[in-house]
């Protein structure tokens, strides 16, 4: 039997050939797994809209030889408020591409898609501002790989320090659901920032484009 079906966040899409599009999906079952979508390109196959970045849902898969083709979907969110606003939209690929760069195949990846799921509908809420979303992502996501240097905190204030302990501590579906002073959060930002340049070992094209977002509108 080579059909298999798993739960899953497409984090990659991109064209292959004139009419199809190779997707890459974090999944709860198989990590991070790549997937053909014959026809997708075309206007009116039932696959176009299914394998756009952050859509969430079922995806029945095809087991190939070498790769899995797709079969069919049934999508439980498509996250079709990023279309709408396209400060959140480079945010939210930012943290499509965190998880492209921790994600492994056939790895147990769980929580990992759990705070990705949890992180783009935090960004589609205008009550959270999205500094405050990206840092708590990107901390509790070098944290799940255990990459997180806790014995660098010495500069942070206690509040900091707390923000941090808590964020490794909390489960990825309620590691939002606190706040910090304006002062507090500066210095976890500045520090945020430092950690990720010494930890990712890539340049995120997406964070560029946050940056330069922000340079722009005076932030």
């Amino acid at each position: 039997m080579n059909d298999i079906t798993v739960t899953g966040i497409v984090i990659k899409a991109e064209p292959i050939g004139e009419y199809d599009r190779r997707v890459v999906l974090l999944t709860k079952e198989r990590g991070k797994i790549t997937v053909f979508a014959r026809g997708a390109l075309r206007p009116t196959n039932r696959f176009v809209s299914v394998t756009n970045p952050f859509v969430f849902g079922i995806f029945e898969l095809y087991a190939g030889s070498n790769s899995y083709s797709l079969s069919k979907a049934e999508v439980k969110n498509y996250f079709d408020g990023f279309m709408q606003d396209i400060g959140a939209t480079f945010y939210g690929t930012y943290f499509l591409e965190i998880a492209d760069y921790y994600a492994r195949e056939n790895a147990d990846n769980v929580q990992l898609m759990r705070l990705l799921y949890q992180g783009l509908t935090f960004l589609l809420k205008e009550e959270v501002p999205n500094d405050f979303i990206r840092t708590v992502f990107e901390m509790k996501s070098i944290m799940l790989e255990g990459e997180f240097p806790f014995d660098k905190l010495k500069d942070l204030p206690d509040g900091a320090v707390r923000a941090l302990h808590y964020i490794y501590e909390t489960k990825p579906e309620d590691v939002f659901s606190f706040k910090l002073s304006e002062e507090t959060f500066e210095k976890l930002r500045q520090k945020a920032d430092r950690i990720c340049r010494n930890t990712f070992e890539r340049e995120f094209t997406s964070l560029s484009m946050i940056e330069f977002a922000k340079e722009n509108s005076g932030e």
